[in-house]
C-alpha cells in the first residue's frame, strides 16, 4: 500500500480528498493535517509515509515552505501539490522544490485518480531497481506528465450536446441533477457526461457545501470561468 498524508487547511476538503484517496486501489491515507506545523510533526510520528497531497495555502506557512523543511529534515516522502495557486512562480517553485505534480482546485475524483495511478505507475517502475537504459529513463521521467486529453465516446454525440447545450445555457453552476431535470437523461447518464466533459477539459468542476456538510458536485461550462 501506499501510504498518503492529506494537508489542507479546509478540514471539509481535506475530507473529501481523502475520501478520494481511499477509492483508487493500492493507496491508503494515514493521516490528515491542516496547517505546517500539523503536517511536519504528523511526519515525525508516522512510522512510514510514501506520498503527502499537499495544499499551499495554510494558516501558519505556505505548502512550500513545507516541502523545504521536510527535504531538511531528510523526509524523503514524495510530494504532489493540490492548490488553489495559479501564479506561475510557485509553480515553478514547487517543481524546483521536488514536487512530483501540481493539480490545480477545483477538481473531481477523475483528476485526482489520475495524478495518483501515475505515482502508482512511477513507483512500480522505480522498485525495480537495477540500472535504466535511456528508453527506461524516459519512462520514468515521462511516468507523471500529463495525459492526453480524454475523448467522448463515439456514437454517444447527441447526448453529449444535451448536457452540453444545458450547461452553456446556464447561468450559474450546474448539478448532475439539475442537467437531468433540464434535458430528460437520468441522473446516472448526466452524471457520466459530466465527469467525460471534465476530463476533456470542457466544463469544470466546484464544489458546493449543503447544511449537512456534504459537497454537491456542481458544474459550469469551461468559457463561463
Amino acid at each position: 500500500m501506499i501510504e498518503v498524508l492529506v494537508v489542507d487547511d479546509d478540514t471539509r476538503v481535506a475530507r473529501v480528498n481523502a475520501a478520494y484517496v481511499g477509492k483508487v486501489p493500492g493507496f491508503r491515507v494515514v493521516g490528515e493535517a491542516h496547517s505546517a506545523a500539523e503536517a511536519l510533526c504528523l511526519m515525525e510520528t508516522l512510522p512510514r509515509l510514501d506520498l503527502v497531497l499537499l495544499d499551499h495555502h495554510l494558516p501558519d506557512e505556505t505548502g512550500l515552505t513545507v516541502v523545504r523543511e521536510m527535504r531538511r529534515r531528510g523526509r524523503p516522502a514524495d510530494v504532489i501539490m493540490v492548490t488553489a495557486a495559479r501564479d506561475i512562480s510557485t509553480v515553478q517553485a514547487a517543481m524546483r522544490l521536488g514536487a512530483l505534480q501540481y493539480l490545480v482546485k477545483p477538481f473531481g475524483f477523475a483528476g485526482l485518480r489520475a495524478k495518483l495511478e501515475a505515482y502508482a505507475d512511477l513507483r512500480r517502475t522505480l522498485d525495480g531497481g537495477g540500472e535504466a537504459e535511456q528508453a527506461q529513463v524516459d519512462r520514468i521521467f515521462g511516468a507523471l506528465s500529463a495525459a492526453a486529453e480524454p475523448v467522448l465516446p463515439k456514437g454517444h454525440s447527441p447526448t453529449a450536446e444535451l448536457v452540453r447545450r444545458a450547461l452553456f445555457d446556464a447561468e450559474e453552476p450546474l448539478s448532475a441533477q439539475e442537467i437531468a431535470e433540464g434535458t430528460g437523461l437520468s441522473r446516472q447518464t448526466a452524471q457520466r457526461y459530466l465527469k467525460l466533459l471534465e476530463r476533456a477539459g470542457r466544463a469544470h468542476l466546484s464544489l458546493r457545501y449543503g447544511d449537512a456538510g456534504r459537497p454537491e458536485h456542481r458544474y459550469v461550462w469551461a468559457t463561463r470561468v
